[in-house]
């Protein structure tokens, strides 16, 4: 028996996910929502997670790590080409299972028992993905700016918060939104939010 957590954010998802695995017995199934204390493993003993990929990040900042740190468990994350940012993050953080949200029912079954006994999965539709992910468009600097005034912070604000000059803020700034091919801040930070950087 394959015991597996699901994890997600959205009560009928994550519900939804839960049957489709159980129509395999081989899989024993729980679920937790994603802002749940990770409990320990003597109390939920887990072989596989099966994490929603926007579930690797939020107000705290979670990444896949946490579940490998404390748990020693193996990972599976779903998510879409779409989040190349999402994706690179979760295979850098030791994810062995990247399953397409897009992809077959099936499939998602195929992952875990891969997974399962250790094996890497990697879902066709997701490795042009992966490899543009490969490369974050933005230096660090440049992503610290974006996401603070992703937060709302005014300039002098970013600047202070930075120890950075104003100017030097607005040099990075433009940098990140010539980077990223937006029309202004709000659409950079859009950008990027979509690609699942921010």
């Amino acid at each position: 028996m394959v015991r597996t957590v699901v994890v997600h954010d959205e009560e009928l998802l994550r519900s939804a996910l839960v049957q489709l695995l159980r129509s395999d017995v081989a899989l024993e199934v729980s679920s937790m929502s994603p802002c749940a204390d990770l409990p320990d493993r003597d109390v939920l003993p887990t072989d596989v997670w099966v994490v929603d990929g926007d579930c690797l990040q939020g107000p705290g900042q979670t990444r896949a790590a946490p579940f490998r740190a404390r748990h020693g468990d193996r990972l599976v994350v779903l998510t879409t080409a779409k989040r190349p940012g999402i994706l690179r993050r979760a295979f850098d953080d030791g994810a062995l299972g990247l399953v397409d949200k897009n992809a077959p029912a099936r499939r998602l079954i195929t992952a875990v028992h891969a997974v399962a006994k250790g094996e890497r999965f990697l879902d066709e539709t997701l490795t042009v993905a992966l490899l543009e992910g490969a490369e974050m468009p933005l230096t660090a600097r440049e992503l610290s700016v974006l996401s603070l005034a992703a937060q709302g912070a005014p300039m002098a604000e970013i600047a202070t918060r930075l120890h950075l000059s104003r100017g030097t803020v607005r040099n990075y700034m433009a940098a990140a939104i010539r980077k990223v091919g937006a029309r202004n801040r709000v659409d950079a930070i859009r950008i990027l939010h979509s690609a699942g950087w921010t």
